[in-house]
């Protein structure tokens, strides 16, 4: 079995302390004059991206996490921070649109010998296997292989339903195991504060074929993932 580390990370140390749990409070508020206040967003439905994001910058500039076991609040910068990071995992829309595109249920169970044809055309329509094994799995292996962190993208629910976009999930990878073709991917979860046993497994012997992947907190599924993009930012309100 061939294992990779990121140098010497570890969630119960380089993670926060605190789970993903902050108190109902607007992402952003804006006072529009005298007439009324205008809030987006919750807090209370996770910062996972801003979490996951803040973890690998102060990972990158050799930051380590507060000992809080509690999350900052509003008021405070290190929770503002945490916002804004969580803003930026958007990347501009285009990371909620790559979750909606790989929670189409219309997706194939199985790679169609056309969606190749397609792609040529700027249409994809492969199967979300086909997705994690020839795309999305290089992509991270090769941030591991390199020494870097890697940012992903937890598909967890199969809807057209933009609303459910919230159920979906940021984390970062430090490593793997690779074990013949078996994959298992070792996961810093903001949901799981100081927690070394999260892990995310997949089969890359047929990216053809429909695969499950195994997340090791069941009752959640996690149908797909991706590599989500992410520029490095100085942690200051954390220094």
């Amino acid at each position: 079995m061939a294992s990779v580390r990121v140098g010497d990370f570890r969630p119960s140390v380089h993670g926060f302390h605190f789970p993903n749990a902050f108190a109902r409070d607007p992402i952003r508020r804006f006072q529009l004059g005298s007439v009324a206040t205008l809030d987006i967003g919750d807090v209370a439905n996770g910062l996972c991206g801003g979490m996951s994001y803040t973890a690998r910058d102060l990972w990158e500039h050799s930051v380590r996490p507060p000992a809080d076991p509690a999350p900052p609040a509003r008021g405070n910068p290190r929770f503002e921070y945490l916002v804004n990071r969580q803003i930026d995992s958007f990347d501009n829309g285009l990371v909620p649109l790559r979750f909606f595109k790989l929670m189409d249920p219309n997706r194939p169970a199985r790679e169609p010998w056309w969606a190749e044809l397609l792609g040529r055309f700027g249409i994809d329509r492969h199967s979300r296997t086909w997705v994690m094994v020839n795309v999305e799995w290089p992509a991270i292996r090769r941030d591991l292989d390199g020494g870097s962190l890697a940012t992903l993208g937890l598909v967890k629910v199969v809807s057209l339903d933009p609303n459910k976009l919230g159920l979906n999930h940021q984390v970062v990878a430090y490593g793997y195991d690779l074990e013949g073709t078996v994959v298992t991917l070792r996961i810093c979860d903001p949901n799981f504060a100081d927690d070394e046993t999260v892990t995310l497994s997949f089969d890359t012997a047929d990216p053809r074929a429909s695969i499950s992947t195994s997340w090791s907190r069941p009752p959640d599924l996690v149908f797909c993932f991706f590599r989500a993009p992410y520029e490095k930012k100085d942690p200051t309100p954390f220094r």
